[in-house]
């Protein structure tokens, strides 16, 4: 029999129990930093706002004043909700007058919690039908086609979208893979371009050149190290300005099936743009030819 521990002594822990953890803070508690955890955070704005509808998994999401105003105006697009913060439907009784769709009235935090944190909505919120557009046998004979070759960045996208629709773009070509969908962060970046420049959607862009090649369509390439200019380019309608990834470029197979690739000659050190600007100077030298 083990003899007792000497008096005074500290008793001998039990491994048999699992040491006690000291309770955390609640998601709501202030830190050292003072700043309130992402707890309180959620709940300080106000009753979540209901996710978007389930049976309108293809819906187009529309945000800020630009995308959702342009899409009230354009009597071929089909809203399905629409939320506004009471200034932003005030303002829209003042600008808008008599537009067919009612806003639902709600607080700016059911709409930011329907988007990603760094969202700017301005109050604006709608969940839409997609316009319906061409196909490559439906572009018109005169068409102006941009073809996008993966560029999957959907601010650049965006961006692109609201220059073809200042210069009179007919459409923009894209996969339905390696590119974003024409909604939500691509549609604030597009200000409301997406109402004038329908996409036309296909599995393989080069497929998709052949098939305009043999419809008479001009397909320019944009590359730096391009064989010509757009000043000695011979162009003409119906033109294709096909706009390869940063960084990428054009793919080989797409470079191929140009029949023309052009460069913008600059005069600087650096000699490549990010490509929604590149796409804008492009825009602009090729529209000057046609």
């Amino acid at each position: 029999m083990p003899s007792p521990a000497p008096t005074g002594a500290a008793p001998v822990p039990d491994d048999r129990k699992p040491p006690r953890k000291p309770p955390g803070k609640p998601p709501h508690a202030r830190g050292a930093n003072g700043r309130i955890g992402p707890g309180a955070r959620a709940r300080s704005r106000g009753p979540r706002a209901r996710a978007p509808r389930p049976d309108l998994d293809d819906a187009v999401v529309l945000y800020g004043w630009h995308p959702v105003a342009e899409a009230l105006r354009n009597g071929k697009r089909t809203i399905h909700r629409l939320l506004a913060t009471e200034n932003a439907a005030r303002r829209l009784a003042e600008e808008l007058p008599g537009i067919a769709a009612s806003p639902q009235i709600v607080r700016p935090g059911e709409i930011d919690a329907l988007l990603a944190p760094d969202a700017v909505h301005q109050g604006l919120y709608a969940e839409a039908e997609p316009l319906e557009g061409y196909d490559l046998d439906t572009l018109p004979d005169d068409a102006l086609v941009l073809a996008l070759d993966q560029i999957t960045d959907p601010h650049n996208v965006g961006a692109i979208v609201r220059t073809a629709a200042a210069f009179g773009v007919t459409a923009i070509l894209t996969t339905a893979r390696h590119s974003p969908a024409a909604t939500g962060v691509l549609a604030k970046s597009a200000s409301g371009g997406l109402e004038h420049v329908p996409f036309v959607v296909v599995k393989n862009l080069g497929d998709a050149l052949d098939r305009l090649g043999e419809r008479g369509f001009l397909r320019v390439g944009l590359d730096s190290e391009g064989e010509e200019t757009f000043e000695s380019l011979a162009a003409r309608r119906p033109a294709l300005l096909v706009l390869g990834a940063e960084g990428k470029g054009l793919r080989a197979r797409t470079r191929s099936l140009c029949d023309a690739v052009a460069r913008l000659d600059m005069a600087g050190a650096i000699k490549s743009l990010n490509v929604s600007n590149a796409a804008a100077i492009a825009l602009y030298a090729l529209t000057r030819r046609l």
